[in-house]
């Protein structure tokens, strides 16, 4: 866990991971919560955490890619895309991200 702290690339990771998560919890737990068992406290919660997260993330990613000088079309478009996307984030994470060396 250490190493995400070293580098940018590693800070865009964790986020990414804690933004994939959130998007997980969010749609597959609180809106079933909300819609079937009339619960919309964990949405309400888990949105808005998501929401930090996601917006975190974009900056992290147009950051990471101004420090990288990474081509739009190349990477930084999948990025932004996996953010979106259940799990998205975790096979960028996985096929993208941990092969770029810091």
């Amino acid at each position: 866990m250490q190493t995400y702290f070293k580098s940018s690339l590693g800070r865009l990771r964790l986020i990414g991971i804690l933004e994939g998560l959130s998007l997980i919890l969010l749609v597959f737990i609180a809106v079933p919560l909300k819609y079937f068992f009339d619960q919309p406290e964990f949405v309400r919660v888990l949105g808005m955490c998501h929401g930090i997260l996601f917006l975190l993330f974009v900056y992290s990613v147009f950051s990471v890619a101004s420090e990288y000088n990474w081509k739009f079309r190349e990477i930084t478009w999948k990025l932004l895309l996996s953010s979106v996307i259940p799990f998205g984030t975790f096979y960028v994470d996985k096929k993208i991200l941990k092969g770029i060396t810091a």
